[in-house]
């Protein structure tokens, strides 16, 4: 798809902002060999903005480039301060939409762990949509009423009917994002059913210059005001819009709209006249920062530092990639042991386990996300390791 019309709105004026070329197409497919993974097919990434609505897509995105199967290891669910905020948010979700002994249904649910939350904390039976969903890896004591369906959720699952409808970071990975949340739209049908989605914030994106979040398979872009725009054109009242993690992931909350609501585009337009500047700062930050870490990772270079990555998903393939990183940084680290052996798509960095560190002893380790520096500091002392912490 080389876009040359909105795919949220349908209009004409994208405006080209940012492009990084020969990008792995992947980044969070397990590459058992170095070779495998720097020889892994590559795209180019060619952002644009729409003036009408805000939206911002990758104009070269090619949707027969991407994967999603069983070996794509996507979740987080092995960190204990992102397991924390998970249930929290499920409990709240649970709470807010009385969601006790219903039936809850969420499209992209990954390895089900969200999901599984919802049935566990509700009494709920659960329906989930993943092509990358392995069976045999969620643990379901406790919660036996979740069954996954493995393929995408498109109109021929619109007769699953659910008491709620969910989706957590995968309309990002959707193209053509005004047809398919039309799509939810007609499946929930005249019901009152809340729908949930989160998205990566970016408006955090643009306001941080954070290159590191923009990679292949994100091919849509959100801020909240063309967050907003999308699901009342598509026929939602919004209820709920705001920011988390962080600052980090978007969420929405609505409803069906009624033949009573008489607004169909309420957000405020005002943001519209204030992008071109906003995407102006975001070139202007990312130059920053990539020529702030090409000064750092220069420097330790020199220094012969000993320096890892934590965190071998999206951010760090992006960051290994628009940083041409090569020896400067030795290893990457994950705490999920399904990524532990595998190697980063397009530099080949091997992924190692937390433990391995006990005797590599790092001199500097790069945090990818800094919500977990608490938790990496704290995983490190555990082994007597004390090493410098640096934030993207």
């Amino acid at each position: 798809m080389e876009a040359t019309r909105c795919p949220s709105c349908d209009g004409q004026e994208m405006e080209v902002f940012h492009r990084v070329e020969y990008v792995p197409t992947n980044s969070c497919i397990l590459m058992a060999t170095k070779e495998e993974a720097t020889e892994y097919p590559r795209g180019d990434i060619e952002l644009a903005y729409c003036r009408d609505c805000g939206f911002i897509t990758n104009t070269r995105f090619q949707q027969s480039l991407t994967e999603y199967s069983g070996r794509y290891e996507e979740t987080q669910g092995f960190s204990g301060t992102f397991n924390v905020f998970h249930r929290a948010l499920a409990e709240r979700l649970v709470d807010r939409y009385g969601l006790k002994g219903k039936t809850v249904l969420e499209i992209g649910c990954g390895k089900g762990e969200f999901l599984a939350l919802l049935c566990e904390i509700g009494g709920n039976r659960g329906i989930g949509f993943d092509p990358g969903y392995v069976p045999g890896r969620l643990q379901l004591d406790g919660h036996a009423n979740v069954s996954v369906i493995r393929d995408y959720y498109s109109e021929k699952y619109s007769h699953y009917k659910a008491d709620f409808v969910c989706c957590k970071m995968t309309l990002e990975h959707i193209p053509d994002v005004g047809a398919f949340v039309s799509t939810v739209r007609h499946a929930v049908g005249a019901e009152a059913v809340p729908v949930f989605f989160q998205i990566p914030n970016a408006d955090r994106i643009l306001e941080e210059g954070a290159f590191e979040d923009i990679y292949y398979e994100h091919c849509s872009y959100f801020t909240a005001d063309a967050l907003k725009r999308l699901f009342e054109r598509c026929g939602f009242s919004v209820l709920s819009l705001g920011a988390e993690y962080d600052n980090q992931y978007l969420t929405i909350e609505c409803v069906p709209r009624t033949k009573d609501d008489a607004s169909e585009d309420g957000a405020d337009r005002a943001d519209l006249s204030v992008l071109p500047k906003r995407v102006e700062a975001f070139r202007e930050k990312f130059e920053e920062k990539r020529t702030l870490w090409q000064q750092r990772l220069s420097a330790l270079a020199e220094l012969g530092s000993r320096v890892v990555l934590w965190g071998s998903g999206s951010k760090a393939v992006a960051f290994l990639g628009t940083m041409n990183v090569r020896d400067e940084v030795a290893y990457v680290v994950d705490v999920n042991p399904h990524r532990v052996g595998a190697h980063m798509p397009g530099t080949g960095h091997p992924i190692v386990a937390p433990e391995f560190l006990s005797d590599y002893r790092p001199d500097t380790v790069i945090l990818m996300n800094r919500i977990y520096k608490g938790e990496v500091a704290e995983a490190l002392a555990e082994q007597g390791l004390y090493p410098d912490l640096l934030e993207l």
